[in-house]
């Protein structure tokens, strides 16, 4: 990264990954920054369901997490041909190594931190999540994932008690000032 008359140009793949549990809002802020900052951004969920021309439920399903998992190392790898991407990653990306690997491979790496009460309260469509479960099952997940999603983190932004607006200006501050976006 280097400064050009006042602008900041950033130089190889600078992508910024936002991870968190289920409904922590990592798409809905990563398209909003998107747009505000003039940056294109990607789900990595959406990626791997073309990847694989099926569901996320249907991979769970029919291929088990595993392949899912796989499948979604590939498309963290397919980033590597793209620049400045602001990247909305599935809840359990941060269960294989590799991918968090990749992930500062190609940028920083933003967790949402938040309860599982606000991140339950947020899935309108739980049926669409395959490794959720039932709340006691969410419950342990949550606990497995939360250290996980903690030691991958560069940067972590609390949105426990937040709107999504003070969230969103948060996290455009903090990225900003990091000379990020």
């Amino acid at each position: 990264m280097h400064k050009t008359d006042g602008y900041v140009v950033h130089e190889g793949c600078d992508h910024i990954f936002f991870v968190g549990f289920l409904g922590a809002g990592k798409s809905t802020l990563a398209r909003n920054l998107g747009q505000l900052f003039h940056r294109s951004y990607v789900d990595t969920d959406r990626m791997a369901e073309r990847l694989a021309c099926k569901s996320v439920c249907d991979i769970f399903e029919q291929d088990g997490e595993e392949a899912f998992r796989e499948v979604e190392l590939r498309v963290l790898a397919r980033l590597k041909q793209r620049k400045s991407l602001l990247v909305s990653c599935g809840g359990g990306i941060i269960e294989l190594p590799e991918s968090c690997a990749l992930m500062h491979e190609m940028g920083s790496v933003v967790f949402l931190d938040g309860d599982l009460d606000d991140s339950l309260r947020q899935i309108q469509h739980p049926e669409k999540r395959p490794d959720l479960g039932t709340v006691e099952e969410a419950a342990e997940l949550y606990e497995h994932r939360r250290p996980l999603y903690e030691r991958a983190a560069d940067y972590v932004i609390d949105i426990r008690g937040k709107t999504f607006e003070q969230v969103a200006a948060e996290a455009g501050n903090l990225l900003w000032e990091e000379g990020l976006l």
